[in-house]
């Protein structure tokens, strides 16, 4: 009888998307799933990073309550874990295991291609590209009628879209204008459609930068809070990749630390009250940069929304690309009544280096919530965007 127990080495990035992967690649006792000692160094390290040490004690809290479900990779190499050698240490465990035909698992491409100069064989772990980029490929519209599903978008043969929501199927042959703000084409007019929308909940929108998914999302939340009144309260959370000075050494309030990464919120913001007030939102609208009123606008990095239980508010969440999907499901349940949720990002621009364009959170959001009748989704397209240097950009594909 042949033998087709394989030989898995997982590697971080794995371990940090899903910990359940030991005992998935284990298939019971079908195969063997190893760690390599210096994964483990890699795990201490990055839980003292404020953005991923919750991930990664929901790890070690697994690998401590699962100790038969994986063997540590030993060698006689010793590596400094804040190195750039880390992943050739790693190979160095594989290949001195003894190991008959070990598989590297792992989402990291480059690791891939050094694991292939060393023939050791690699494979990415699936369950963590279930799809090609869907918040690109699925782009809220279907091709026909029998194609469709809930809150989607198609074609008519007069060239207008046809929405297939929650009142039953209408022609979109009219503009929204939402505080003050007209949409530049048709995209956008649909993506206000969606937001502003009282039986979907949630939407998620895709684009590149400079098609206006802050924007839109914004001045609906002001629409929903200061004049709809279906809402009490408007909150932006954003993942924040911290480039430099680590968020909890910068000096000041929590405000004045998350003001450099959300400027371009205020600046939004701002505009829109320049269009139409806003007052209510701000303590004061002349000091810039402004001070919000806490009871109706308020910016929070991703790890304070742990242990919050949000009702009757608009949530915008911002480059969810740069989510993990253990983030998502971690945010989006904190989610509770009278919420609506606007998902935004670009799956083209993912900062997080433990994620990459199929592997993100906004992928994750459109593959499982596609077809529920309280969601949507639609990719932002068009000519028009921030300005012609923006336009000229993508248009140019620089």
């Amino acid at each position: 009888m042949l033998n087709h127990q394989k030989n898995y080495i997982i590697d971080t990035n794995v371990l940090l998307e899903d910990p359940h992967s030991l005992v998935k690649l284990r298939n019971g006792n079908e195969n063997h799933v190893f760690i390599p000692y210096h994964v483990l160094l890699e795990l201490n390290k990055i839980k003292k990073d404020p953005k991923l040490r919750h991930i990664v004690a929901r790890v070690i809290e697994y690998l401590v309550e699962n100790p038969d479900a994986f063997k540590v990779l030993h060698s006689n190499s010793v590596a400094d874990p804040y190195a750039n050698l880390v992943d050739n240490f790693i190979l160095d465990e594989i290949q001195s295991s003894g190991l008959e035909k070990p598989i590297l698992v792992t989402n990291d491409r480059i690791f891939q291609l050094q694991a292939r100069l060393r023939g050791i064989t690699s494979e990415i772990y699936k369950e963590s590209v279930p799809f090609k980029s869907e918040a690109e490929y699925f782009t809220g519209f279907v091709p026909s009628r029998e194609e469709a599903v809930a809150n989607a978008f198609m074609w008519s043969e007069q060239g207008k879209p046809v929405f297939f929501g929650p009142e039953g199927e209408k022609v979109i042959d009219y503009q929204h204008k939402v505080w003050k703000v007209a949409p530049r084409n048709v995209f956008q007019n649909l993506a206000m459609e969606l937001m502003t929308h009282p039986d979907i909940d949630i939407v998620s929108v895709q684009s590149e930068a400079g098609y206006g998914k802050s924007y839109l999302a914004l001045a609906a939340a002001l629409y929903l809070v200061l004049e709809r009144k279906s809402h009490q309260k408007i909150f932006v959370i954003k993942p924040i990749i911290e480039i430099g000075q680590k968020l909890g050494f910068l000096p000041g309030r929590l405000e004045e630390k998350m003001e450099p990464y959300t400027r371009y919120i205020a600046d939004l913001l701002v505009k829109l009250h320049r269009l139409r007030p806003a007052n209510k939102v701000f303590l004061d609208g002349e000091s810039y940069p402004p001070q919000f009123n806490s009871k109706l606008f308020e910016i929070l990095p991703l790890a304070y929304i742990r242990g919050m239980n949000i009702d009757h508010a608009v949530v915008i969440i911002d480059e969810m690309q740069n989510m993990a999907r253990s983030e998502c499901r971690a945010l989006l349940s904190r989610m509770g009544e009278g919420v609506k949720c606007l998902c935004l990002g670009d799956t083209r621009q993912v900062d997080n280096p433990y994620l990459n364009q199929e592997n993100n959170g906004l992928n994750w959001v459109v593959k499982k919530f596609k077809g529920s009748r309280i969601y949507s989704h639609i990719v932002l397209k068009g000519e028009k965007s921030r300005g012609p240097i923006t336009d000229l950009v993508i248009s140019t594909g620089l």
